[in-house]
């Protein structure tokens, strides 16, 4: 696999992706995460403008996308009923999704993410067990609640080396 900056080109594709990650986490009981459209297309061109928007290929195909990015969060300067592992300069990851078609590609996106920074935090929706699997199989601590800009409340969770 193979992680690599996200081109316009691809942006029917995420929109693709991002619809079908919606869909996926309507049917495993996490309809509320990324309700109204989101990620919707101007997010998304927002994040690959920004150059922030990666894709995971696999055999030359796009099998995952997220976004990451060094450097502080707002949403994550406070957080409730816990605390962060450090305070630490660190990188984010939001919008991660795959196709499922490749066992592991989430789990290749996280790691190369956290390879890049080495103190790494990621949020989600309390009803996203699958994510909340993945980020615990990841050696990712649970740290407390946060809450988005639409104040959509969070889980957060912090990897450090």
């Amino acid at each position: 696999m193979n992680i690599r900056k996200t081109t316009l080109n691809e942006l029917e594709m995420l929109v693709e992706m991002y619809a079908n990650a919606r869909s996926f986490m309507a049917r495993h009981n996490n309809p509320h995460q990324w309700k109204n459209g989101y990620p919707g297309r101007d997010r998304v061109i927002s994040d690959i403008d920004s150059g922030c928007s990666y894709v995971c290929e696999h055999n030359g195909r796009i099998i995952a996308t997220f976004f990451y990015r060094n450097g502080n969060d707002d949403t994550y300067l406070k957080i409730y009923n816990g605390r962060w592992l450090n305070e630490k300069p660190y990188g984010v990851v939001h919008r991660i999704t795959s196709d499922g078609t490749v066992k592991g590609a989430a789990s290749f996106c996280l790691d190369w993410a956290f390879n890049q920074c080495g103190n790494l935090r990621i949020d989600t929706h309390k009803d996203n067990y699958i994510m909340q699997r993945l980020l615990k199989k990841n050696e990712f601590e649970y740290c407390g609640i946060i809450y988005t800009d639409d104040g959509s409340e969070r889980l957060a969770y912090q990897k450090e080396t």
